[in-house]
């Protein structure tokens, strides 16, 4: 039965404000078995020994491949709108910041 509110094939999502507000991350590390793909966002500060995850997605396969097919997408439109995006040259773990700062 199709609510005439919400035609079918539609999804209602809500976002509260501490979501919407986002997590910074600047790596990801994935890891898979059988049957999920795990996916830890973390954020690695400058000379700081050690880094946090801030959020873990686990994923099934078929999601997983619905997220890269999606992620191609959106980056293939926002290197149409507003050109390619250069790789930088990816640092070898753990990462080397330079010599601590000091207050």
């Amino acid at each position: 039965m199709s609510d005439k509110n919400n035609p079918q094939g539609q999804i209602n999502i809500e976002l509260d404000e501490q979501t919407a507000e986002g997590t910074y991350s600047n790596l990801a590390i994935i890891n898979h078995s059988n049957t999920e793909f795990v996916v830890d966002f973390v954020s690695i500060m400058p000379g700081m020994p050690k880094a946090k995850v801030k959020s873990r997605i686990v994923l099934t396969p078929q999601h997983a491949k619905r997220l890269l097919m999606a992620l191609g997408e959106n980056i293939h439109r926002f290197e149409s709108a507003h050109g390619e995006i250069k790789e930088a040259e990816q640092p070898q773990l753990p990462f080397s910041f330079g010599p601590t700062g000091q207050a």
